[in-house]
């Protein structure tokens, strides 16, 4: 898959991650695409555990989907590790 190809998922699974966890996530256009790229790489392998050849790098059809699940879980644990940095004053 093509770097432009790989991208353009990363941003498309980022911003429905964004779209689906609730909470305000204060992200730009940079981060946002970022975020969907680690939950592709987190997708990826999650979806090469229910494969036989354990490929992680190739487009599949649900590709997408584990990219989005992937893009959450990151997402998810990004919002927990800066919730316990915070001081409550």
């Amino acid at each position: 898959m093509g770097i432009i190809a790989f991208l353009v998922i990363g941003l498309l699974a980022g911003l429905i991650a964004r779209a689906l966890m609730p909470g305000n996530q204060s992200m730009g256009l940079i981060a946002t695409t970022l975020l969907g790229v680690a939950g592709s790489f987190v997708g990826g392998f999650i979806g090469s555990l229910f494969r036989s050849d354990g490929r992680i790098f190739d487009l599949h059809p649900s590709g997408l989907l584990f990219s989005v699940l992937g893009a959450m879980l990151v997402l998810l644990l990004v919002g927990m590790a800066g919730r316990r940095r915070r001081v409550h004053v």
